[in-house]
């Protein structure tokens, strides 16, 4: 009873267009006095679940990609990725895609892909004749890239979420395999939809302009190498390396490319202080939900109705992946990795599944519902910056949908794409 009634204020509050962080906290808080739990108990898990350690790195690795956005470390990179994928046919799609791939090793936010990569790439289309539809198409769904590409904060917040202890460096190596893997998905839709709309093709600038390009360009690329090899090697740890991120990105910005003045660093940290407060409130009301949800056995609830559905792995870790996309589409990233963490990584462990593999498929999984309307916040600010209706995007974008949850499918039923690289390591 108390279980349905948390559950039903919650979607009722979403419905009516309350914003997520105020719908959990608000929800909880009826539950709480409902249930005559003193409402004290309510913010201490509040505080308690954003007075997490490993936390501390989101807002750092925030900073860092804004500031990567803002020093123009994007453009640099999409100078290389013209270089090596723009002379096939509708060369610049593929641009797009191998661009948001490198900068998502650099910045791990899917949002700030869109925005930077989007705000040069999605203008060069329209010039060279692409519909704008294509042009969103390819640059919301390559950002989603970001989020499996390490360094990436989802993963951080996954690991704080779950209930049994899982790695942050495995999980940023976990993210390589499947993310080449979605990148070279995207990559081959976007080549074939282009050649069926008949897109130009672009011409190769030669090795020379290629070299100089991404000699130009590696300053911004040693950042993931730092961050995944300074943690591998013991130099530093997740939390830790977020802070040499900021402090590498300000040194390379304005001493190596010189585009980093007093003016942009005050945006830059603005935009990260406003991103990081919402994500910390999402994060502390998702927990205060979360623990309620725990209390009243919702997810025995749920990984009973699950297993008493089917009790093939097969058939329950593709419930839980409809589940989490259907979800997807009507909740943002950050509270469903706090809410759905706890309920459903015990259900996929019970039925033999790695806690770092299941967190790849989790976060592949939510990343598609960042371009799945009704509440794709990726999806909008795409089509924000491409001046297109998102009603004309959403429906040519299915080739690209087609192409993600192949991946997450390959990824979910072959843990080897995701496994393999932690396991070198360890």
């Amino acid at each position: 009873m108390a279980l349905g009634l948390l559950l039903l204020l919650l979607l009722l509050l979403l419905a009516i267009g309350v914003p997520v962080a105020f719908a959990l906290g608000a929800a909880s808080l009826a539950l709480f006095m409902l249930l005559g739990i003193p409402t004290i108990a309510a913010f201490q898990r509040m505080a308690a679940g954003m007075n997490v350690f490993t936390l501390m790195a989101i807002p750092f690795f925030v900073f860092a990609g804004d500031l990567m956005a803002r020093t123009g470390i994007a453009e640099r990179l999409v100078r290389v990725a013209d270089g090596l994928f723009g002379r096939s046919r509708g060369g610049l799609g593929q641009v797009d895609v191998g661009a948001s791939m490198m900068f998502g090793a650099v910045s791990g936010s899917a949002v700030a892909s869109v925005s930077a990569i989007g705000s040069s790439l999605i203008p060069m289309m329209k010039e060279r004749e692409y519909d704008a539809d294509y042009a969103v198409n390819v640059t919301i769904t390559a950002a989603i890239l970001g989020i499996l590409i390490p360094p990436s904060h989802n993963m951080i917040i996954y690991a704080a979420a779950a209930p049994v202890s899982v790695s942050v460096g495995d999980l940023f190596l976990a993210g390589i395999g499947p993310g080449l893997l979605a990148g070279a998905a995207l990559m081959t839709v976007a080549w074939l939809v282009a050649s069926k709309r008949g897109y130009p093709r672009g011409t190769f600038p030669g090795w020379g302009s290629l070299t100089r390009a991404f000699v130009v360009a590696f300053p911004g690329l040693m950042t993931a190498l730092i961050i995944i090899f300074g943690i591998l090697l013991g130099i530093f740890t997740p939390t830790e390396s977020s802070a040499v991120a900021v402090i590498y990105t300000i040194l390379v910005g304005a001493f190596v490319y010189r585009s980093l003045g007093p003016q942009r660093f005050l945006e830059a940290a603005m935009s990260a202080a406003r991103t990081t407060a919402m994500v910390m409130l999402i994060i502390g009301t998702a927990s205060m939900f979360g623990w309620l949800f725990a209390v009243l056995e919702g997810p025995q609830a749920l990984a009973g109705a699950l297993t008493a559905l089917s009790n093939e792995p097969a058939i329950v870790m593709l419930m839980i992946l409809l589940i989490l996309l259907i979800l997807g589409a009507f909740m943002d990233m950050a509270p469903l990795i706090i809410i759905t963490t706890p309920i459903f990584l015990p259900v996929a462990m019970d039925i033999g599944v790695d806690p770092v593999h299941f967190g790849i498929v989790m976060l592949l999984n939510l990343g598609i519902g960042l371009v799945t309307p009704p509440v794709g916040s990726v999806l909008f600010v795409g089509c924000a910056v491409g001046k297109a209706k998102p009603e004309q995007v959403v429906r040519t974008i299915w080739p690209f949908y087609g192409a993600l949850i192949t991946v997450l499918l390959l990824t979910a039923y072959v843990p080897s794409l995701s496994l393999w690289l932690p396991s070198i390591f360890q």
